[in-house]
């Protein structure tokens, strides 16, 4: 009985390190500019706010899409009134984050601005 509570305890800590280190390092950040194609929140349990952003370089040509999510309600709501203009996207990519409860993506926008 005393090695089983020996290796949960270890086992609980392994988690909480690696957890640590997961959300503390990020992998890249940057900006990426063009207009919101589509904004939701999602999920049963978890409830995350994910996006597309079309991002078109020359004017006519198809854009790419880039997929993302918004942890903060506050980064959410500034979105959602910044619809329809040309924003930049701030984000930070989170590798390795062992479930879809914090989003569907590796990157996370932390900050919006309408681009001018």
């Amino acid at each position: 009985m005393k090695a089983v509570k020996v290796l949960l305890t270890i086992l609980v800590f392994l988690g909480a390190a690696y957890l640590i280190v997961v959300f503390n390092w990020t992998y890249s950040d940057g900006n990426r500019a063009g207009y919101i194609q589509k904004f939701s929140s999602k999920g049963w349990v978890c409830k995350t706010h994910e996006g597309e952003l079309a991002m078109t370089t020359v004017p006519g040509t198809a854009p790419v899409l880039w997929q993302f999510t918004i942890w903060d309600d506050k980064v959410a709501d500034q979105l959602n009134d910044m619809m329809g203009k040309r924003v930049i996207l701030h984000y930070k990519e989170y590798r390795y984050i062992p479930t879809t409860c914090f989003g569907d993506t590796t990157y996370f926008v932390d900050k919006v601005e309408v681009q001018e």
